[in-house]
């Protein structure tokens, strides 16, 4: 008696990429550093997390990570809540280059772009949307989100920049207060809250109002060996840096800090005659030119930015060769934050200051 035909094996289920596999397919990375592999695998599986972790340690990649594999696995989109519309841009632009789904909404958008955003959403085409902490907390947002939470949709909520919503923080954000929504609406979504500087009072700040009590946290060492600090006595500044430039980083793009806007023209004119290729930045400027030399500082080599502390939060471009300050910063995690921005490649750069009685 002939048996009968046996059935074709059946195809093995698709294999859901690992964190590790998103570092080098999507990011080109071939190795975590740091906590950061620790930090993933906590939020892939659903933890909530404090993450403190220098300017330039990787800190975006660890909720970037967690939003696709968590979206892969079906958990639908994260959102990003950021301070700023420029970060917002410079990230969504990078993901999308690396093929990721992201998007932003924030004042820039017309009614009918945010509506089509809304509806992408809802289809679950999105795996990370960037918001102000404005926007999260609109009756608009509001339904949104809950709607998204109702159909299983709503995988993360990282908080970035969470220091702003300490009022020891100093980048203070009074909307960062109406953050703690998040928990006491959707309990069950995981929440992760990132900083690159925090001291003890501002980290206990953000973790009372931020609800983040049962949060696992991930605290890293803030030295940045690559970075040379050099602080010199103030005699003729203008005559000073320009020396500095010259002879130490000719050619290079860098950062120099003043407290008013009109040093900071001041000065980038000064730099600007002397062939050297600068541009001013500050809160006095039209929004549109702020953003066109903002990004001309991000694709163009070797420009130097001469800027108020307007600019410099979530500015992510790894080839800063120097931050110069021409006056005292307010307080040293302004400083901090400030001089963090030099060398995010991980290649030797300058911290350099000008002090003199008068700034005290």
């Amino acid at each position: 008696m002939s048996s009968l035909p046996s059935s074709p094996p059946l195809p093995a289920p698709a294999r859901q990429p690992t964190p590790l596999d998103v570092l080098g397919q999507v990011f080109g990375y071939d190795s975590f550093r740091g906590p950061q592999q620790a930090i993933v695998e906590h939020v892939v599986a659903g933890g909530d997390a404090l993450v403190l972790m220098p300017t330039g340690g990787g800190k975006s990649l660890c909720y970037q990570i967690p939003a696709i594999v968590r979206q892969n696995a079906g958990h639908g989109v994260t959102i990003v809540i950021s301070p700023l519309i420029a970060l917002m841009h410079d990230q969504v632009g990078a993901l999308t280059e690396a093929g990721v789904s992201a998007a932003f909404l924030n004042s820039t958008q017309t009614f009918e772009e945010s509506s089509a955003l809304e509806k992408q959403l809802l289809r679950n085409e999105l795996t990370l949307l960037y918001a102000a902490p404005e926007r999260i907390n609109t009756p608009r947002m509001k339904g949104l989100l809950a709607s998204l939470h109702e159909r299983g949709l709503l995988s993360l909520f990282a908080i970035d920049e969470a220091h702003c919503v300490s009022q020891w923080g100093h980048d203070f954000r009074p909307e960062y207060r109406s953050l703690s929504l998040l928990h006491e609406t959707f309990p069950d979504v995981p929440r992760m809250a990132l900083t690159a500087t925090a001291d003890a009072l501002t980290r206990q700040d953000m973790i009372e109002r931020l609800q983040l009590e049962g949060a696992r946290a991930f605290i890293s060492s803030f030295d940045r060996p690559n970075i040379r600090y050099t602080i010199v006595e103030k005699t003729d500044p203008t005559r000073q840096l320009l020396r500095f430039i010259e002879t130490e980083h000719d050619g290079e793009a860098g950062i120099v800090y003043c407290q008013s806007r009109k040093r900071v023209e001041e000065i980038a004119g000064m730099l600007a005659d002397a062939g050297i290729k600068a541009l001013a930045y500050h809160a006095g400027l039209d929004s549109g030119l702020r953003q066109q030399r903002q990004d001309r500082f991000l694709r163009e080599d070797g420009i130097v930015m001469v800027a108020t502390i307007a600019f410099g939060m979530g500015i992510d471009k790894p080839d800063v060769r120097f931050v110069a300050h021409l006056d005292m910063p307010k307080n040293i995690e302004g400083y901090y934050q400030e001089t963090g921005r030099a060398g995010r490649d991980g290649q030797s750069a300058d911290a350099w200051m000008v002090y003199g009685l008068q700034d005290v």
